[in-house]
């Protein structure tokens, strides 16, 4: 399936879902090639992700390093080769959303500091500050119980596969 079959259904899929996501600030060639191994039964090589897109394999390599640093993708070395094929990971979604919180930590202990840089609360300044530090404790605690309900709304859905807890 090349990327000039842009009547095939998958085709158009993988490019209405990347300009989706790049809509919203994702980077589209990283939402394309997120979307062709999606839509791949089996893990697929750099050159066989630019066949399919009609990209060279070097214009894939930083999307799935982009992909393979959010945990996206998963890097799989090709056996007595020196090539890589690349696949998702069992829950994505997940995946990057959802344990990738440390993040908020970092945010959280930067703007304590600011807080005591500027004064403490009282201030104007530090007020602002310790509202955003409260935000994202706030977002933290909500990731953290959004990912209990989605683990019991994927094992109620069927969506948990042999083997996986």
């Amino acid at each position: 399936m090349a990327a000039a079959e842009s009547h095939d259904p998958v085709h158009l899929f993988v490019e209405r879902m990347a300009l989706t996501f790049a809509e919203v600030g994702f980077p589209r060639m990283a939402a394309r090639v997120l979307f062709t191994v999606m839509s791949a039964d089996d893990p697929l090589t750099a050159a066989e992700i630019g066949e399919r897109l009609g990209v060279s394999a070097a214009a894939v390599s930083g999307a799935v390093r982009y992909l393979t640093q959010f945990g996206m993708l998963i890097r799989e070395p090709v056996p007595r080769s020196r090539r890589d094929r690349y696949r998702m990971p069992d829950n994505p979604w997940y995946e990057a959303t959802i344990t990738k919180t440390a993040l908020y930590k970092t945010f959280i202990d930067a703007a304590d500091a600011g807080v005591a840089a500027l004064d403490g609360p009282q201030t104007p300044a530090g007020e602002r500050v310790a509202e955003m530090r409260d935000f994202f404790i706030f977002v933290q605690e909500e990731i953290d119980s959004l990912g209990e309900r989605w683990r019991a709304r994927r094992a109620a859905t069927g969506h948990i596969r042999p083997g996986e807890a």
